[in-house]
C-alpha cells in the first residue's frame, strides 16, 4: 500500500498539472482565476504530503486540536479533534503548514511569499472578481514562479522528477503576443492587491536560488528562414536532434567562470574549501551541459587552450555536498 504522503504527493501533482492544462487552453473568461484556485490546491496537498512524511505518515499530525467544552460551557484542559460541518477531522491550513516549514528551514521564504501572492489572487477571485488587464500580467509572473517553485520543492522533498509530465515552467502559449492596449484604470481593491504583491518581492533576489516570488518573462520574436523551424530545449537524450549554439548564446547560459563559481561557493557554504572534494564534484557536474560547458580557444581543436564556464544552477547540486550558511 502506498504511503499517505506519496498519495498526497500524487494528488498535488495532479492538481498542478490540471492548473496548467486549464490555463493553457484557448482564451476564455476565468482562466487566471481557475489557475490560481487549482495551483493553491496543489500547494496545500504538497505541503501536507511533506508534513506527513516528516511525522511518520501519521495522519493525526494533520488534525487541528481544540479544547473540550465542559457541561458548564467552560473550556477543559483536555483537547479533542476539531471537526468540520460534516463531522470529519479538521486539518491544518496551508498557512499554518507553510509557516511551520519556513520556521524549521525546510521551506524557502520566497516560495512562501509567492504562495501568499497566489492566495490573494485566489481569494479575490472567489470572493469577488478581477476586471483589470493588470491581473493577467501579474498572474503570469506569480504563476511562473509558483510552478518553478513547485518543481524545486517536489524534487528536494521527494526526489520527484516532474519531467515525466512534460511539466513546463509556463508554456509559451501562456504568453499573449505583444499588442497595444489602452491605459488600465485600477480601482481601489486592485491597487491594494498589486501593492501587496510588490511588498512581497525581495529587494535583492538570489539568482542562484531555485525559488522565486515572481518571475518576469521576456519573449523575443525573430524571423526564421526555415518554414518549419522547431523549438528546442536542453536535454541529455543522446537520440535528440543536435542543435549548435553560438559562443554568445553559450555564455548567456553559462555566465560564471571558475573564479566566480568558487567565490559564490565561499559565500554560500559554511564548510566550503577549494580542495579535492570540490574539484571532483565540480568536474563531474561539468560533464552535464545543464550545469556548464568547456569552451576551447580554437573551437573543434580539443588540444587548444580551454576554459570551463558554469550555469548558476550548479549550486543546487553542490548543495548536496556542502552545508549552506
Amino acid at each position: 500500500m502506498k504511503a499517505r504522503s506519496k498519495e498526497l504527493l500524487d494528488r498535488a501533482v495532479a492538481a498542478t498539472v490540471a492548473a496548467i492544462e486549464i490555463y493553457n487552453k484557448p482564451d476564455f473568461l476565468y482562466r487566471e482565476e481557475a489557475f490560481a484556485v487549482l495551483a493553491i490546491n496543489g500547494w496545500e496537498l504538497l505541503l501536507k504530503a511533506k508534513w506527513l512524511a516528516d511525522n511518520g505518515n501519521k495522519v493525526s499530525a494533520l488534525y487541528v486540536m481544540e479544547p473540550r467544552t465542559k457541561k458548564d460551557g467552560t473550556k477543559s484542559k483536555k483537547f479533542q479533534i476539531k471537526e468540520t460541518r460534516s463531522g470529519n477531522p479538521f486539518t491544518h491550513s496551508l498557512d499554518y503548514l507553510a509557516k511551520k516549514l519556513v520556521d524549521s528551514k525546510a521551506f524557502d521564504a520566497n516560495a512562501w511569499a509567492n504562495i501568499q501572492a497566489l492566495l490573494e489572487m485566489r481569494d479575490s477571485s472567489i470572493h469577488f472578481y478581477n476586471r483589470s488587464g493588470a491581473f493577467p500580467v501579474r498572474l503570469q509572473e506569480i504563476g511562473t514562479a509558483s510552478l518553478k517553485n513547485f518543481v524545486a520543492a517536489t524534487k528536494t522533498w521527494f526526489g520527484r522528477d516532474m519531467s515525466e509530465f512534460n511539466f513546463y515552467l509556463m508554456p509559451l502559449s501562456f504568453v499573449a503576443l505583444p499588442h497595444q492596449t489602452e491605459a488600465v484604470v485600477l480601482n481601489h481593491e486592485e491597487r491594494k492587491f498589486l501593492a501587496f504583491v510588490e511588498s512581497l518581492e525581495p529587494a535583492n533576489d538570489d539568482s542562484a536560488s531555485p525559488y522565486s516570488v515572481t518571475v518576469n518573462i521576456d519573449i523575443k520574436f525573430t524571423r526564421s528562414k526555415a518554414k518549419d523551424a522547431l523549438g528546442v530545449q536542453v536535454t541529455n537524450n543522446p537520440n535528440a536532434p543536435e542543435v549548435r549554439l553560438t559562443e554568445e548564446q553559450v555564455r548567456d547560459r553559462n555566465p560564471w567562470d571558475y573564479e566566480r563559481l568558487t567565490e559564490e561557493c565561499r559565500k554560500r557554504y559554511v564548510d566550503f574549501k577549494a580542495a579535492k572534494q570540490y574539484h571532483d564534484v565540480r568536474n563531474a557536474l561539468l560533464k552535464d551541459k545543464r550545469f556548464g560547458e568547456v569552451r576551447y580557444l580554437d573551437p573543434g581543436n580539443t588540444k587548444s587552450s580551454k576554459k570551463p564556464f558554469f550555469n548558476p544552477n550548479i549550486l543546487q547540486e553542490l548543495d548536496k555536498h556542502f552545508s549552506k550558511k
